[in-house]
């Protein structure tokens, strides 16, 4: 197996230290001509977590993205230490380009204690290696999907993707999506790496789950999406090059505003962490 793009991967979330509490991060060359929401995402908590002590991992963020991002030019990335206190820390990032920010994230780290534990329960679903990867779906739906969906699907990259439903991907569904995604490849043992890869993985397909219920998809060009918002909420440890199934569903849509939510479990039932996103879903009356 070739684990360049799980090194990609690695490699975009080393980011170069510029000064105190200062960093700076770039983009993939196979990069399109969007930044990735994902990317500023993970890099900004990849900053933001510098500046805490290891033994408080984060708990939370809360994101907005401000403008659209430039792939072709690096993005930089300014920490302000909010509060550090005997349990809790608090950090707020502000990614820029060109002098602008382009994007918000307010994260908090807790040192780990013992308290009251529950969860929802993992649906139950076949297993991921029942499933056919995403690259061979697309000869199955390729009379259904614009050009753009079926390269994204075909493309080489570091994530196994398994869709349970796969006719989600061109009927109605207002049942949301279920997936089962890993990097191929072993990440190194360090918490922080599999927690920002995460973060980096989460916004990947949750804003079309907002489409699926309506028969529709992202790459659709007569739809124009963008991120809004984007929050994070981290229950246990994860480790992302072992199965994981992202359960997604989109409560409402209105005025141009999709609303979706994603719980992510351990392939064992445990629920790892919990994402909300809002995002714009503008039909365009040009085309």
């Amino acid at each position: 197996m070739d684990d360049a793009p799980a090194r990609e991967i690695v490699t975009l979330l080393d980011l170069e230290t510029l000064g105190e509490d200062r960093f700076r991060g770039h983009s993939p060359a196979s990069a399109g001509r969007h930044l990735y929401g994902g990317q500023v995402v993970a890099q900004s908590l990849v900053a933001a977590t510098r500046t805490v002590e290891p033994d408080r991992p984060v708990h939370s963020l809360h994101a907005y993205f401000i403008l659209a991002g430039d792939p072709q030019i690096p993005i930089d990335f300014f920490v302000e230490r909010i509060r550090d206190g005997k349990s809790f820390a608090t950090r707020r990032c502000v990614a820029t380009q060109r002098g602008r920010p382009i994007f918000s994230l307010a994260a908090s780290y807790q040192r780990r204690e013992e308290g009251f534990s529950h969860a929802l329960a993992m649906p139950q679903t076949p297993a991921p290696e029942s499933l056919e990867p995403i690259h061979d779906l697309v000869d199955r739906f390729r009379a259904f999907l614009p050009q753009p969906a079926a390269n994204w699907m075909a493309r080489a990259c570091a994530l196994d993707m398994r869709i349970v439903a796969p006719e989600t991907l061109v009927a109605p569904n207002a049942a949301g999506q279920k997936i089962w995604f890993r990097v191929q490849s072993p990440l190194p043992d360090d918490e922080a790496i599999h927690t920002a890869v995460l973060a980096y993985l989460s916004d990947m397909t949750l804003l079309n789950t907002a489409l699926v219920v309506h028969g529709r998809n992202i790459f659709d060009p007569k739809i124009q999406v963008a991120s809004l918002d984007h929050a994070l909420w981290f229950h246990e440890p994860p480790r992302v090059d072992d199965w994981l199934l992202y359960v997604q569903e989109s409560p409402a849509a209105s005025h141009a505003r999709g609303l979706t939510f994603g719980r992510i479990y351990a392939r064992d039932g445990r629920l790892l962490a919990s994402a909300a996103q809002e995002g714009l879903i503008r039909l365009r009356t040009n085309i």
